[in-house]
């Protein structure tokens, strides 16, 4: 298998399971063309542990770490298997390059994860476990992160950060059409210095692009992004940039296919404008749902800044 791309895909609110919108449909083409992975890692800011862990669980749960929303969001499952030996294999290359890694055999799939591979993998066909967003980063240990977990990528793992363009959650809103300014500003910028390829740029992002700290007030959103550019490998280039438009005025939702081998799925039109398939109404056929009276699975670590950040917007938690 020739070495698969690394993506970076803003999840947005945990709606993003329900609202496909336009970065679902773009993962939904995407995930027709790539070559099957035999595994999907993905790191996401709602797991977050001292030093990294791997979930190395082999059917992992699907674990509902927000509060406040629609209830047919808490029957969602998606029933993917783990994939034990290739998450034993990360752990193996994290400690190589002196990261204190260790297995997490109980480990879920948080919404980071799950939410946006009903889009990508919607039948669950494609193993899938995580890597942890270690509490104490910087940009530059975001990107080494990255790096340490590149190799993967020539085993036949997609690997994927799963975060946000921006993440403001006090400015979020339920009125849809109107985007903030400083969104798109903010957005523009990144696009400027991944287009380029400019790796000290884009690791400065926090500290030079405009309207960066209302864009992103903490940064756990943001270090995904970095992760997927440093698992690209030797460069980041060429990218594809699958543009999501903004919602709830605040959420980017733009989601990038970094390195050399996205030319294994093909020339722009391949995948853009997407294949789009009619949904019927209320919960996608395709989702794998528990009855109403099923009780929703909870996660010591899930992050808790998501459902007090939306507390106002979508009621009680």
């Amino acid at each position: 298998m020739s070495r698969l791309p690394t993506l970076f895909i803003s999840h947005g609110a945990p709606t993003f399971a329900l609202e496909r919108g336009r970065v679902g449909q773009e993962l939904a083409a995407l995930g027709q063309v790539l070559p099957r992975p035999e595994a999907v890692l993905v790191v996401s800011p709602h797991w977050m542990t001292a030093a990294p862990r791997v979930g190395a669980a082999a059917s992992p749960a699907t674990i509902h770490d927000f509060g406040g929303f629609d209830p047919a969001l808490y029957r969602i499952r998606y029933p993917v298997s783990g994939h034990p030996v290739l998450a034993a294999r990360a752990v193996v290359r994290l400690i190589e390059d002196g990261w204190d890694a260790h297995p997490d055999p109980e480990r879920g799939l948080d919404h980071g994860a799950w939410a946006p591979l009903l889009h990508l993998y919607p039948t669950a066909a494609v193993p899938a476990f995580q890597v942890s967003l270690p509490l104490a980063l910087d940009a530059r240990q975001a990107w080494s992160l990255g790096r340490s977990l590149a190799p993967l990528a020539d085993e036949g793992v997609l690997i994927i950060g799963s975060g946000s363009l921006t993440h403001n959650l006090h400015d979020f809103r339920m009125r849809p059409g109107l985007d903030a300014a400083y969104v798109k500003s903010f957005t523009a910028w990144v696009h400027e210095a991944i287009a380029q390829g400019d790796e000290s740029r884009l690791l400065r992002t926090l500290e030079d692009a405009p309207h960066a700290r209302r864009a992103h007030p903490t940064p756990e959103h943001f270090w995904p992004l970095l992760v997927a550019a440093g698992a690209s490998g030797r460069t980041m280039l060429p990218v594809r940039i699958l543009e999501g438009g903004v919602t709830h005025e605040s959420l980017s939702m733009d989601s990038i296919v970094f390195g050399d081998s996205n030319r294994v799925i093909g020339t722009q039109d391949t995948v853009s404008p997407a294949v789009t398939r009619a949904l019927p109404g209320g919960i996608p056929s395709w989702y794998h749902v528990q009855p109403k009276n099923a009780g929703a699975v909870t996660s010591e670590a899930a992050h808790e800044g998501e459902g007090r950040g939306l507390h106002a917007a979508r009621g009680p938690i």
